[in-house]
């Protein structure tokens, strides 16, 4: 066997999505979304506080999150529906773009896409989990910050 007809009988294995050039890709896509929103997140919000003219009610907050559930819902529309999305730029937008601007909008998608599927009682475990026991996790770490500050 000559050394062409050799090389000719390996097959490439199948591309694995775990494969590590993916997995840098994607890992790749993700943070430069991130980058993106955390900044987009930091211009909008600080805009709509000063537009707001209220340091009392936290509308750069408010205005970030809605914007970022409106947009997952689009995106996820576009992605889950209707296929317009391939894996990459769906990683780029929602987990990486998206992420950084809020991940309440992650959030919102997670509920909807329960509340879609019937499952009513997992959503609203979902909505009370991060509502109330997220408000319970910034207490106990603002409580745990002021205990170790004495």
């Amino acid at each position: 066997m000559t050394r062409s007809t050799y090389l000719s009988t390996i097959t490439r294995p199948a591309r694995s999505p775990f494969s590590a050039r993916h997995i840098l890709r994607t890992l790749f896509l993700i943070g430069t979304g991130g980058l993106i929103g955390s900044i987009l997140r930091y211009l909008l919000s600080g805009y709509a506080q000063q537009l707001s003219k209220s340091i009392q009610f936290p509308f750069g907050t408010l205005a970030v999150n809605l914007v970022g559930c409106a947009l997952v819902g689009f995106i996820a529309e576009l992605a889950d529906h209707r296929g317009l999305l391939s894996g990459n730029t769906r990683a780029f937008l929602i987990v990486g773009l998206l992420g950084g601007f809020t991940t309440f909008s992650a959030f919102g998608n997670e509920t909807v896409t329960l509340l879609r599927d019937g499952e009513l009682w997992l959503a609203g475990g979902n909505i009370v989990g991060h509502i109330v026991l997220g408000l319970v996790a910034v207490w106990l770490g603002y409580s745990t910050a002021v205990l170790l500050g004495k």
